[in-house]
């Protein structure tokens, strides 16, 4: 009787383990239905509108800040540089909210609205005269703003970096979420991901110079930054319209605990001794699926004093039979932390890049305004919208790149993509020092037809009788070094980064940009301050008698220096290796994600799980 009692519990478990197990098939299946294509012109819309918005508002605000604030130029420069560098280290919070608790499209959500509060209150201190000086045409002792009409402006921009420090780092990696990453899919795209995301982006930037810069300087700031009010309102719609088709990553947990409890656990055992045969350190499956969707990162022979936090000894697990984590990881999570720093001076090299030209477009603006502009008798190009020639180089440059380069340096190199991420940032950082030395030599020639014709001392009176086309070459070369370096920079960030923190990967990009921006304002107040009175290189009021040109010279030999440094890291560089677990019929192939692929097919459900030292 106990026996036929039995019989009947088996089958009545085995009935509900197969129950639970077409219930999860089913989770499964719906789950696969989500994302995919579809998706991307909904999340593309909110980061084009972003961008548009972002283009639009910052590209010209050094004219709202100098023409309409009367505020310095130097002054006004370096606020741009700083509140810029705010809004790229904002980025670094969001990620982190998004990639701990929230996820990235409530984060992208909560971080739409807020940039929008932001837009409407700066709307209104455009429309509203009490919220400026009144108007200096001349732009000789002008009537500079009040500090309550200068904080009224920091208050909106605060707004909007805050907004941006959402938007950033998860929108990019949102869309990635939709699409599958793993290496073997991507190698077969006859496209590259972030080649497309930066083509849109750009696009939307060009439309901005165009439109919105053309509006704010001949139409009035009230309908110029009404305008990106408008657009971000929809971008917020066009994203919640498109929910229903997302595939919602979940969050792994705070990053930054996962990773202190790695240190923590390695100190712990400073005294252990790391085996020989890495086989031997601690892996546990289940415990990482959550943060290792694509594939466990592979262990690697870097950092060995990491890898003591993966050697299990007695009192590493808990009752409950579960690893206490402050005292025991696994080997994913260890490489987690060696990833992070494998890449940080990679990381580093950036800052350097971002400094050498974080006041150049506010000074090339400047130079712009006292050069002939006119197309026509009636009809003359903005100073912000000079930016449209890089930012067309760009577009062109992203096509051309894809279509011409890849196949034609594949040939020589062997690579899917023609070139690796590492070679295609060297590529454009190389490419950034002409483009510096040749904004050197525009401006000898600028200043040389401005003494020609007697006009150094009339720097607002009278134009210069130099067409401005002769900036349009070092525009051109900044967007050439743009395709090559930002695309590279952020496919490097979030490619390499650990999967569970690409968000986080993404905000460094921008965190890269914020330390450029500081560094940046730091190198010319200090020129500011110590070049004299009489032949300062970046005056306040007149660039005429400056010597603008020594300070892109400066920036020249920085950006050498800077070059050496990243040639020196790049050669050093290890990619993470990755694997990757593809279903086949009844197989699992584990792919590593460097030269060389792998196959393991010693256990047929994919469980490679290695608990040693007597934890089986």
């Amino acid at each position: 009787m106990m026996s036929e009692n039995m019989k009947v519990a088996k089958q009545e478990l085995v009935v509900q383990e197969n129950g639970k197990k077409e219930e999860d098939e089913t989770i499964e299946t719906e789950k696969r239905k989500l994302g995919g294509m579809k998706t991307m012109p909904f999340i593309l819309a909110n980061e084009v509108c972003d961008r548009f918005v972002g283009a639009g508002f910052h590209s010209n605000l050094i004219t709202y800040l100098t023409q309409v604030l009367n505020v310095p130029l130097i002054k006004a420069s370096n606020t741009l540089a700083n509140f810029s560098g705010v809004s790229n280290f904002t980025p670094l919070i969001g990620a982190l909210v998004a990639d701990s608790f929230a996820g990235r499209f409530w984060t992208i959500i909560v971080a739409s609205i807020i940039y929008e509060m932001g837009l409407i209150s700066i709307t209104i201190s455009a429309i509203m005269p009490q919220l400026r000086p009144p108007p200096c045409p001349t732009q000789e002792n002008c009537k500079e703003a009040s500090n309550s009409q200068l904080w009224a402006l920091y208050i909106c921009l605060l707004l909007t970096s805050i907004g941006t420090g959402g938007l950033r780092p998860c929108v990019v990696t949102f869309a990635a979420d939709q699409l599958d990453m793993r290496k073997s899919k991507v190698e077969s795209r006859k496209w590259n991901f972030y080649n497309l995301f930066y083509f849109c982006v750009t696009m939307a930037t060009l439309t901005a110079l165009t439109v919105v810069v053309y509006i704010q300087d001949n139409v009035n700031w009230g309908w110029g930054l009404g305008l990106l009010t408008i657009a971000m309102a929809l971008s917020v719609v066009v994203f919640v319209v498109g929910s229903p088709f997302y595939r919602k990553v979940e969050p792994g947990g705070s990053p930054l605990i996962r990773l202190t409890q790695v240190i923590v656990a390695s100190v712990r055992k400073r005294k252990v001794v790391v085996p020989d045969d890495d086989r031997l350190l601690y892996e546990n499956r289940e415990l990482d699926s959550a943060i290792s969707h694509d594939g466990r990162l592979l262990h690697t022979n870097q950092f060995k004093w990491i890898d003591r936090a993966a050697v299990v000894t007695g009192d590493d697990m808990k009752e409950s039979c579960q690893p206490n984590l402050w005292r025991l990881a696994t080997v994913h999570r260890t490489e987690e932390l060696k990833c992070i720093l494998r890449m940080l001076p990679i990381w580093a090299a950036g800052i350097l890049h971002f400094a050498s030209h974080s006041h150049v477009g506010s000074f090339t603006i400047q130079q712009a305004r006292s050069m002939d502009r006119h197309l026509s008798h009636s009809f003359q190009i903005p100073p912000a919208s000079m930016s449209i020639f890089s930012v067309l180089t760009v577009l062109i440059g992203l096509v051309l790149y894809e279509r011409f380069f890849v196949p034609f340096a594949r040939r020589f190199t062997g690579h899917k993509s023609g070139v690796t991420c590492l070679q295609r940032m060297g590529i454009g950082f190389a490419i950034n020092i002409l483009a510096t030395a040749t904004s050197a030599l525009a401006e000898i020639k600028r200043k040389k037809a401005a003494a020609d014709h007697n006009l150094l001392d009339q720097p607002t009176t009278h134009v210069i009788p130099i067409s401005v086309f002769w900036l349009v070459p070092q525009y051109c070369l900044h967007g050439v070094a743009e395709v090559f370096m930002s695309v590279g920079h952020l496919e490097f960030l979030i490619e390499q980064f650990p999967e569970s923190m690409r968000s986080t990967g993404a905000a460094l990009n921008s965190l890269a940009s914020s330390f450029g921006n500081y560094l940046g304002t730091f190198i010319v107040t200090l020129v500011h301050q110590y070049t004299g009175k009489e032949t300062n290189w970046l005056p306040d009021r007149n660039l005429n008698r400056g010597r603008l040109e020594n300070f892109y010279w400066l920036m020249a030999g920085v950006q050498v220096v800077n070059f050496v440094y990243y040639l020196i890291c790049a050669s050093l560089y290890i990619y993470k290796p990755l694997e990757q677990i593809t279903e086949g019929c009844k197989g699992t192939d584990v792919e590593f994600a460097d030269e060389t692929t792998l196959l393991d097919n010693s256990k047929g459900d994919g469980q490679t799980d290695r608990a040693r030292n007597g934890m089986n």
